[in-house]
C-alpha cells in the first residue's frame, strides 16, 4: 500500500502535482485535531467508460465541533494499492451529513481499478477500508455479468444475501433495483422479528425528517455484509417506495398522513436529499428535480441499461384494493371491482410522467439505432400481467382458513387476495398492472425502436421469469424478478401451501416461473445474441452462517426474444 505520509497528504491537498482532480475543492492548511473513523465502509456507482462515483462517510468523535474535515481519496490500478493514478481532496461538513461524493474522471474504459480515502490528523493518517471499481466498455460486444438485487428490511434478518454478493467473481455491476432501506419504526413491518434478532430499526419510530432519514441510511451502512458488497464492484442503484415511505407516488402515499406527519413535499425531499448523500449514484443534473434519478448507461454496443425512476416524479396518485374494497358488502364486491378497473384504465395514468416516458422513448430508439444488442431497464415494479389463481379451486375452504388465521398481520390481504381471485383481476395495482395504458405506451415505444426488451424488476420478495405480452398478446420482451434481501415473500404468507409458484404460471400467459419462497439474489449474463438470469438463494437469514443454492435459471435469444427456455 502506498505510504500516506504527511509530506504526501499535504501535497495532495495543496492542488500540487498529486492534485490531478477536483482542482477547487480546498486545502488544508493543518492536520484535522479531532478523531474521526471510516464506519459506513466505502462504495462506487454510475460508472461510465471514463469515470466513476466514488462514496465514503467519515464519522467525527465530535460531530459538533466539526464543520468541515477534508478527505483524501486515492484510486490505483492494483488491487495491492501500489500504482497510484490519481487522487484529490474534497471537503465534507455536517450540511452533507459528512458523507463524500466524488466524481472521478479521466479513467481508462472497461477495467478495474481500487480506491481507498483517508484523513490527516494529529494523531496521524486515519484510512478508509479499500474498494474495487470497474468502468464500462465504449465499445464492442463485450460478455456482461450483472447481479440484480431489490428488499433489505433490516429487522427481518441478517444481510447474507450481500455478502453471498460480495464474494460472486467477475461481476461488472451489482444493479440495485429499490427499497434498499425501509421507513418503519419497531413497531412496523419486520419489527416483531427484528425484536428476535435483536436488529431492530433506528432511530426508533417512522422516518418523516432529514434527520430521520440520515439516521436510517447511517444505520443500514454500518451492516458488514452491505460494506463488502458495496466494497466488491460499482452499483447501479434506482429507490421503489420504501425509501421514502410505502406506497408512494408523485403527490402522496399509503403511508404518509399530512396532518400527523407534516407535508407530502417537505417528506419527499428529505428522504430524496438522504438518498443523494448516502447511495453512491451520480446527482441529477441541476437544472433537473432532484428526484430525477432516471438515467441510461451503455456498456459498449452489448446493451444500454435505462435506469427508471417510478415514484416521486410522475407517479399518478395510487388506485389500491385495499381501500376500494374495504368494508364492501359481499353482493357489491364484483361491482366494485369492475368500477375500479375502469379507474385504472384510465389513459392519463403514468408510471414514469410525460418527461420521463419521453426520455425512455429515446433512449430505447436511439439505443436500438446505435446497435446496441439489448435494451434493459432496470425497473422496480413487476411488469407483466399477473392476475392471482382461483384460491376458492385449488384451496380447500379450511386450507383457506388457515392461511388465513396464521398470516396474523397480513389476514386481511389473505382475505381480500382470495376474494379477488375469484374475480381473474390483478393482483396488484401498484405494479404496472395498475397503470395498463402506461404500459402499453412503453410495449409502442419498444415496438416503435426495434428493441430487444429485458426488463429487471424486484419489489415483490419473490422470483419470475415472464415473457412481456403486449394487449395483442404479442411477445414484446422478457421480464426477470429477483426475490429479496430480507423481505418475507408469497410464500411466507402462504406457508403451507404446496405449489404456489405453478397456481401462478398455470394461471398468466406472461409467466414462464415463479418463486414465492426464499430470499437471494438473480445475475444477468448478456452476450450479442443471449441473455441468461440465474436465481441464487442464501440457505438462512436468521443467523450469519448460510450457503448458497442455485435455484434456477432461463436464457433466450435476441432471434426468439419472448421465448424463455429453463437451462
Amino acid at each position: 500500500m502506498t505510504k500516506l505520509t504527511r509530506r504526501r497528504l499535504l501535497a495532495l491537498s495543496g492542488g500540487g502535482a498529486g492534485l490531478v482532480a477536483c482542482q477547487s475543492v480546498g486545502t488544508v492548511a493543518a492536520p484535522f485535531s479531532g478523531r474521526v473513523t471510516f464506519d459506513h465502509g466505502v462504495a462506487s456507482g454510475d460508472a461510465l467508460s471514463d469515470r466513476v462515483i466514488l462514496w465514503t462517510r467519515i464519522t467525527p468523535a465530535e460531530p459538533s465541533e466539526a464543520s468541515a474535515v477534508t478527505v483524501i481519496w486515492q484510486v490505483f490500478e492494483d488491487a495491492e494499492l501500489r500504482r497510484e493514478i490519481q487522487a484529490g481532496a474534497v471537503q465534507t461538513s455536517p450540511a452533507r451529513d459528512y458523507t463524500v461524493k466524488v466524481d472521478v474522471t479521466g479513467l481508462a474504459e472497461a477495467r478495474d481499478y481500487y480506491y481507498v480515502f483517508s484523513v490527516f490528523t494529529d494523531a496521524g493518517v486515519i484510512a478508509s477500508p479499500s474498494g474495487r471499481t470497474r468502468t464500462l466498455a465504449a465499445s464492442g460486444m463485450r460478455p456482461l455479468r450483472a447481479a440484480f438485487v431489490s428488499c433489505a428490511n433490516y429487522p427481518f434478518g441478517q444481510f447474507n444475501v450481500y455478502d453471498a454478493l460480495s464474494r460472486e467473481e467477475n461481476l461488472d455491476v451489482i444493479i440495485h433495483l429499490g427499497d434498499y432501506l425501509y421507513e418503519y419504526g419497531p413497531d412496523g413491518y419486520g419489527g416483531d422479528v427484528g425484536r428476535a434478532l435483536g436488529r431492530n430499526h433506528a432511530p426508533a419510530r417512522e422516518i418523516v425528517t432529514l434527520g430521520d432519514y440520515r439516521a436510517r441510511h447511517n444505520q443500514y451502512k454500518t451492516d458488514k455484509a452491505l460494506q463488502r458488497a458495496h466494497a466488491a464492484a460499482p452499483w447501479i442503484c434506482t429507490w421503489d417506495d420504501h425509501e421514502s415511505t410505502n406506497n408512494s407516488y408523485r403527490t402522496g402515499a399509503q403511508n404518509h398522513t399530512e396532518g400527523e406527519e407534516g407535508s407530502w413535499t417537505a417528506r419527499k425531499q428529505a428522504a430524496v436529499q438522504a438518498y443523494l448523500e448516502w447511495m453512491p449514484v451520480r446527482d441529477p443534473a441541476p437544472q433537473a428535480p432532484r428526484a430525477a434519478l432516471w438515467r441510461r448507461f451503455d456498456f459498449g454496443d452489448l446493451a444500454s441499461v435505462m435506469c427508471l425512476e417510478t415514484r416521486l416524479t410522475g407517479r399518478s396518485e395510487e388506485i389500491s384494493w385495499g381501500a376500494r374494497l374495504a368494508n364492501i358488502e359481499p353482493d357489491a364486491y364484483a361491482r366494485t371491482a369492475r368500477e375500479t378497473m375502469a379507474d385504472v384504465a384510465a389513459p392519463g395514468r403514468t408510471m414514469l410522467g410525460v418527461e420521463q416516458e419521453g426520455w425512455l422513448a429515446t433512449q430505447l430508439a436511439n439505443s436500438a439505432s446505435e446497435g446496441k444488442s439489448w435494451q434493459v431497464l432496470a425497473n422496480q415494479v413487476i411488469m407483466a400481467q399477473v392476475k392471482f389463481p382461483d384460491f376458492n379451486k385449488t384451496l380447500t375452504p379450511a386450507e383457506i382458513d388457515t392461511v388465513i388465521q396464521q398470516a396474523g398481520f397480513s389476514g386481511p390481504y389473505i382475505e381480500r387476495l382470495v376474494k379477488l381471485s375469484a374475480l381473474g383481476m390483478p393482483s396488484n395495482l401498484d405494479a404496472w398492472d395498475g397503470f395498463p395504458a402506461a404500459r402499453k405506451r412503453l410495449y409502442d415505444a419498444a415496438k416503435s425502436a426495434n428493441a430487444s426488451l429485458i426488463t429487471l424488476t424486484g419489489d415483490t420478495h419473490t422470483g419470475w421469469a415472464n415473457t412481456l405480452r403486449d394487449p395483442d398478446g404479442l411477445p414484446r420482451g422478457v421480464e426477470f424478478g429477483c426475490t429479496s434481501v430480507t423481505s418475507p415473500g408469497l410464500g411466507r404468507i402462504l406457508e403451507g401451501v404446496e405449489g404456489v409458484g405453478q397456481m401462478f404460471a398455470d394461471a398468466n400467459a406472461d409467466i414462464e416461473w415463479f418463486d414465492p419462497d426464499g430470499n437471494g439474489f438473480c445475475v444477468l449474463e448478456l452476450s450479442a445474441d443471449t441473455a441468461r438470469a440465474d436465481f441464487y438463494k442464501v440457505s438462512t437469514i436468521m443467523t450469519s452462517d448460510y450457503t448458497v443454492s442455485h435455484v434456477s435459471g432461463f436464457e433466450t435469444s435476441k432471434s426468439a426474444l419472448g421465448s424463455l427456455q429453463r437451462v
